[in-house]
């Protein structure tokens, strides 16, 4: 966990600022020190919320907002439209071998993914560890962005670059999300000629804002309906974030944190790299078996995950009354059974959510367990499945019914 003070010179809403990051130790010490900080070029739309910031993807990412409701965010980001500029990055793989050299990367086909379509792809070190996860795009025939999550891995790419022709080198691209029923209201309205046609789930396409060409794709981290945009550097990045937030004003759109998307994205079954899931997890472990493909050729750590045991420790959690505490807090007869990797208030559930490892696959669905919450009182809670509603995914995909008008009702 990091706390991070906002303070130095310069103007913030300007590409570069400088932070002071006081990282907390596993001690609970802390150091500090001083360090220039690249923020989201669009970081002025958060301040009036005075943000929070943390570190992802060694970039500035709002955590919560120090004034606001964050249950009042929560609520219109499930039944109008919320912005969330995200540390998400973007690594760019072209030349002649790309196609080659990242079906040998990762764990599904890469071929199969035509041109203007997005991919949920993850990457297995040679023992079949998980070593990262992330959205491929194939921008053309021999250009790809894979949009990571947080973590160490574009020196590991690069190094599998060996021997192909291929360059792999950060386009220095900032990602932001527009998220909720509303979402595509506010893209119809802000492109040059509407809507792109088809525009379906994991679909990526070109479009115009105020005449500046830009990628959005119809992805995001919410387990809401929502679209992607794409900021990169020879763009006009301040016009396209004026007309995208003009646009979403008209549908009451404001900006949303990270502990916002956060309860959505537990209550969608969508895990975050490095918390709930590590290079000490086998797929299968992590519950990514349908991204693992034996029927494609060879990959790096295929033989490894072809003699892995195939259960699965890693499921959700409610508990009645509180919020589950992260970390070794589960028990079952006063003995500690598995982690807490991420944990949330769910305001649709009414209930305190989790992300879990159990240590023992055998245990799953429909256990009870003991767990410390983070009022500290020790609560009964129930093992079940991820995601923790809309199984099939019809919110993200737009075949479901506006969100729930009130707590407790699921759409």
């Amino acid at each position: 966990m990091l706390e991070e003070t906002l303070g130095g010179t310069g103007n913030i809403s300007s590409h570069h600022a400088e932070f002071v990051v006081t990282p907390v130790t596993s001690t609970g010490g802390a150091r500090e020190f001083r360090q220039s900080m690249v923020p989201h070029p669009l970081v002025h739309q958060e301040l009036p919320h005075e943000p929070h910031f943390g570190i992802y993807n060694g970039r500035l990412r709002s955590l919560s907002y120090a004034k606001g409701s964050a249950d009042d965010i929560y609520w219109r980001l499930r039944r109008s439209v919320m912005l969330s500029h995200t540390g998400e990055l973007p690594t760019e793989i072209r030349g002649p071998d790309a196609e080659a050299m990242l079906d040998r990367v990762f764990t599904r086909s890469v071929g199969k993914v035509r041109v203007g379509r997005c991919s949920y792809q993850i990457a297995c070190y040679p023992d079949g560890g998980v070593a990262m996860d992330g959205v491929l795009i194939r921008l053309e025939a021999d250009r790809f962005w894979y949009v990571q999550s947080d973590g160490e891995f574009y020196g590991w790419l690069r190094a599998q670059a060996t021997g192909f022709d291929v360059e792999v080198f950060h386009p220095d691209v900032w990602v932001s999300q527009v998220q909720g029923p509303r979402s595509l209201d506010v893209l119809a309205a802000v492109a040059d000629d509407g809507l792109p046609e088809p525009f379906n789930y994991f679909d990526a396409a070109r479009v115009r804002i105020g005449g500046e060409p830009i990628l959005v794709t119809r992805t995001g981290f919410t387990s809401e309906l929502g679209w992607e945009f794409y900021l990169e550097p020879h763009s006009d990045i301040q016009s396209i974030g004026k007309l995208i937030w003009d646009a979403g004003r008209m549908y009451d759109m404001d900006t949303t944190p990270a502990e916002v998307t956060n309860a959505r994205r537990i209550e969608g079954g969508l895990l975050f790299a490095g918390s709930d899931f590590d290079e000490t997890m086998t797929p299968f472990e992590v519950g990514f078996e349908g991204l693992v493909d034996f029927a494609k050729g060879d990959f790096i750590g295929r033989s490894a995950l072809e003699a892995a045991d195939r259960r699965c420790r890693t499921w959700g959690l409610t508990c009645a009354e509180g919020t589950p505490r992260h970390g070794r807090t589960l028990t079952e007869a006063s003995s500690q059974v598995g982690r807490v990797t991420s944990s949330a208030w769910s305001p649709t559930l009414q209930c305190g959510i989790a992300i879990i490892r159990l240590d023992d696959p055998e245990l799953g669905t429909g256990a009870k367990l003991d767990v410390e919450c983070t009022d500290g009182v020790v609560r009964t809670a129930t093992v079940c499945e991820l995601p923790m509603y809309d199984k099939a995914g019809d919110i993200p995909r737009g075949r479901a019914a506006d969100s729930p008008e009130f707590p407790g009702v699921i759409a």
